[in-house]
């Protein structure tokens, strides 16, 4: 933490105040004792000296979390208001930075619980604040989504599912967005890159709201994805065991599916715990989706492109 009460009751802040060594200082949070840390590696901070009685912080932070949460208090301060270590009592909550008077910016650098990222998440959302999660390298999006990843999900009709990724090394704020999965679980999307403490923030931040020029990518198709789901059902994969025993109740087998059947292989996100970060209806968007793509008669390629295009092409009956 980066910011603590000293005996005096006054808030010093590590990024902006030289702390007095000696002094006692405690969390503002729990009221409970920190110490101030001080060393080679790690930046300044103030560290719990027990976290037992502490509903804030779960644990100390790393030097990572440290070094990005100091980066984007320090860049959001260039054009906007921003508190650090902002106390929240109504949700019992820091925020780890919060801009303006409703958005929090969490960074996120190590792995949570479900259950607890979605009870943080609904606490903000239920008091009228915006939360937006930026994660640090161990939960970078990599070959596959997990279902803590899927959580941390954002949506907007113009870039279609999105997170945002914080490299600490390369000083990079790098957008994921048009995320989709195909067949094999494995990710196809786009990425933009910012860099730290450039421009505005909270318009970087608004990047995703705002419509984009030419939004698409071809996506990768397997065609030897016969071959993967056989292999699949004879090591009794659950996936694909499962979409076997729907096919037969309608007199089918998916080892006699063409691959045009199987069309289109790459797909938005599912999740069957929803998304705690999506709070538009996206029901559309997937009936769109599957619409658009089966309509089409070229079924070798696929092109993907953000919900707002097949909302409006199968509205003016473009296809």
């Amino acid at each position: 933490m980066l910011v603590a009460q000293n005996e005096q009751g006054q808030s010093v802040c590590l990024v902006e105040h030289q702390a007095v060594v000696g002094q006692k200082f405690f969390c503002l949070g729990c009221g409970s004792p920190v110490r101030l840390r001080k060393g080679q590696v790690i930046r300044a901070h103030f560290a719990h000296v027990s976290l037992k009685n502490c509903q804030y912080f779960s644990e100390n932070e790393s030097a990572q979390h440290l070094q990005l949460k100091t980066g984007l208090y320090q860049w959001a301060l260039k054009y906007s208001k921003a508190e650090l270590e902002k106390r929240l009592p109504e949700i019992e909550q820091i925020a780890d930075i919060l801009l303006g008077e409703k958005l929090a910016l969490e960074v996120q650098c190590s792995s949570l619980a479900i259950e607890r990222l979605q009870e943080r998440t609904r606490s903000y959302q239920q008091a009228g604040y915006q939360v937006l999660w930026l994660l640090g390298e161990d939960l970078w999006l990599k070959t596959r989504l997990t279902n803590l990843q899927k959580q941390f999900l954002y949506f907007s009709k113009y870039v279609g599912f999105f997170l945002w990724e914080l490299d600490a090394r390369s000083q990079k704020l790098r957008l994921r967005y048009l995320i989709h999965e195909d067949l094999h679980g494995r990710v196809q999307c786009l990425s933009k890159e910012f860099p730290l403490g450039v421009g505005s923030l909270l318009a970087l931040l608004r990047f995703p709201y705002r419509r984009q020029r030419g939004l698409v990518f071809k996506g990768k198709h397997d065609v030897r994805l016969q071959d993967y789901i056989a292999r699949k059902l004879r090591y009794q994969s659950p996936k694909w065991m499962a979409v076997q025993a729907q096919l037969y109740q309608e007199g089918r087998n998916l080892l006699t599916q063409s691959l045009d059947d199987f069309y289109p292989q790459i797909r938005p996100p599912q999740s069957r715990a929803g998304f705690v970060q999506v709070q538009q209806d996206v029901t559309d968007y997937y009936a769109n989706f599957q619409t658009y793509y089966q309509q089409l008669a070229r079924k070798d390629e696929q092109y993907l492109y953000p919900p707002i295009f097949y909302q409006t092409i199968l509205k003016k009956n473009l296809i």
